[in-house]
């Protein structure tokens, strides 16, 4: 009894003509235009997943490190005056399954002065104690220097970049110039203080190294000549679930409190980030698309040498749709392959660029990221199933398309018409 093949025999002809163009010396340039279609699809696929996967790497640095310092979420006055009873309310806020941690704060805007350099600044009122339990950055501070932060001391803690422009040190002494001058029969004359700089620290992002100051909170109040705390900063168990915390925490305090949550008050950058990210998809996928339709050109000049083959298989009773499968499998293959060639070559990359970039950048002597520009100074990567998947199937799916018209062109090829002049 004859045993039947159980492959089709679509795909094995199609698979042996995708192989012979290259294993053989004919047809040289139909074999160099697949390869450089492989190739295309291939850089295009890498292209979109190592740039997508170091955009989400950088939205997740910058937003973890702004995590550290800003507030999940903030209270404060709807009038814009401190809050009343601020331990009442913190014990309220804090009675809500989600909240971790809350600690009362000063912040006002001032101007910080060293000789003839002067740079505005974040004042930060806080609460040591409960400060650290509710801002992660605060383990970048010394000991030393947040035991330093006493009621009466006036010392104050700076950020490494603010200390850095003001050109001061642990132990040296800067004069805070605060807003709302002071009445005096010669005039209105600015609100001076003397600090003591007792510390510094470093949170790994530029804006908030560069602005922010912390001092004691009764010392800020009494400076900016506030009778109470400007607000309460919490901390919740995910930062993601901030919005509806905070829904939550305005209902069942009412319209007296106001209630911020971290992804309003950033809003801009996010968007902003989000927009570049769908920006990016686009202009890569083109690359892609460029790439997977050079089939095209490839399929129809193979068509073309094959076409006595073809006429072959019709008179032995190959039909229309077989011929057209044929070639789709050989249009095909050549996407598959770029496309998983791509995917190892992007994963690849995008999970050790932390070690690529930084061999880069020591061959060129270059920084690819100042930290005055891009907040952080190395290249993040996080590749995200979510981008990958969509990566591939675009490609597959441009790369099959590319098949259809070359593959029916080849299955209207009339075997008398294709063998007269064999």
């Amino acid at each position: 009894m004859k045993k039947t093949n159980p492959i089709p025999y679509e795909l094995i002809i199609g698979w042996r003509y995708t192989r012979a163009g290259r294993a053989s010396g004919r047809n040289g340039f139909i074999s160099f235009i697949s390869g450089v279609s492989m190739l295309g699809i291939a850089l295009g696929v890498a292209a979109l997943i190592i740039v997508l996967s170091v955009m989400n790497g950088f939205q997740k640095e910058v937003r973890d490190r702004m995590l550290a310092v800003v507030s999940h979420i903030e209270l404060a006055a709807a009038d814009g005056q401190g809050l009343a009873d601020i331990d009442s309310l913190m014990q309220r806020v804090q009675q809500h399954p989600q909240v971790l941690a809350a600690a009362p704060f000063v912040g006002q805007q001032a101007l910080m002065a060293r000789g003839e350099d002067m740079r505005g600044a974040q004042v930060r009122g806080i609460d040591p104690q409960r400060e650290t339990q509710v801002a992660d950055f605060m383990q970048h501070i010394s000991p030393a220097a947040l035991n330093s932060l006493q009621a009466g001391s006036f010392n104050v803690v700076l950020g490494a970049e603010l200390a850095a422009i003001l050109g001061v040190q642990p132990g040296d002494s800067i004069t805070l110039i605060a807003p709302g001058g002071q009445v005096t029969p010669a005039g209105v004359l600015p609100r001076l203080k003397q600090l003591h700089v007792s510390g510094v620290f470093d949170s790994g992002h530029y804006e908030y190294d560069a602005t922010l100051a912390l001092m004691h909170v009764e010392d800020a109040q009494r400076i900016f000549r506030l009778t109470s705390p400007s607000g309460v900063r919490l901390k919740i168990k995910n930062p993601q679930d901030a919005r509806w915390v905070a829904y939550e925490l305005a209902e069942q305090l009412g319209a007296d409190v106001v209630v911020r949550d971290w992804t309003r008050q950033n809003r801009s950058w996010f968007a902003a980030v989000q927009v570049e990210k769908r920006m990016m998809f686009i202009i890569l996928t083109l690359i892609v698309a460029v790439a997977a339709f050079n089939l095209v050109t490839t399929l129809v000049m193979t068509v073309t040498d094959k076409r006595a083959d073809i006429a072959i298989l019709r008179t032995l009773g190959a039909s229309p749709p077989s011929i057209m499968a044929i070639f789709v499998v050989q249009g095909a293959t050549v996407g598959v392959l770029g496309t998983l060639l791509g995917l190892a070559f992007g994963l690849s990359v995008a999970f050790n660029i932390d070690v690529i970039v930084p061999a880069i950048e020591h061959a060129l002597n270059a920084s690819f990221l100042p930290r005055d520009i891009y907040l952080i100074n190395r290249m993040p990567s996080d590749p995200q199933a979510a981008d990958i998947w969509p990566i591939a199937l675009i490609s597959l799916a441009m790369a099959f398309a590319a098949t259809l018209y070359p593959s029916w062109r080849a299955s209207r090829v009339q075997p008398a018409q294709a063998l007269r002049y064999e």
